[in-house]
C-alpha cells in the first residue's frame, strides 16, 4: 500500500522569501515551481535523497493554504505518503473506517494524483500520491 514518504508539505506566505533557507543555507536546489490551480495554490518541489519538501504558497485567499496559514501560521501542514494504487488505497481506508476528505483522487503537482485523509482519525493532514 505505502510505498514511502513521498513529501513533506510546508505552508509559506512567500516562496520566495522561503527559498532563501533552502537555496542558500542548506544548498538545496528547487526542482520545478508551478502552480495547482485546482488546489490555489503555488508549489515549490525541492528533492532531498528520495523525498521532497514542498512549498506551498496560497493563490487564492480561500484556498485550504491561506487558511492554514491564517489558522496556525507558516509551517507544517502536511505529510504525503506515496502509494502505488491511489484508488485501492482509498477503498482500503474506507473499509477500515478512516475518514476521508477525498473519496477520488484528484490532479495535484507535477500531474500526480492525490487524495486527503481526515486529520480528525490521522492526527496530522496526510495526503496520498500516486505518481
Amino acid at each position: 500500500m505505502i510505498v514511502k514518504i513521498d513529501h513533506i508539505g510546508i505552508a509559506v506566505n512567500s516562496i520566495d522569501d522561503a527559498l532563501k533557507l533552502y537555496t542558500d543555507a542548506f544548498g538545496l536546489k528547487v526542482a520545478e515551481i508551478e502552480t495547482v490551480e485546482e488546489q490555489k495554490v503555488k508549489a515549490a518541489m525541492i528533492p532531498i535523497g528520495d523525498s521532497r519538501i514542498e512549498l506551498l504558497e496560497a493563490t487564492d485567499p480561500a484556498s485550504a493554504i491561506a487558511k492554514h496559514i491564517e489558522k496556525r501560521g507558516e509551517g507544517i501542514q502536511h505529510l504525503a505518503l506515496e502509494v502505488s494504487n491511489i484508488q485501492a488505497t482509498l477503498e482500503a481506508l474506507k473499509e477500515k473506517g478512516i475518514p476521508l476528505i477525498d473519496t477520488k483522487p484528484r490532479i495535484g503537482a507535477g500531474g500526480t494524483k492525490v487524495a486527503f485523509l481526515h486529520p480528525k482519525a490521522t492526527k496530522v493532514l496526510i495526503e496520498l500520491v500516486e505518481h
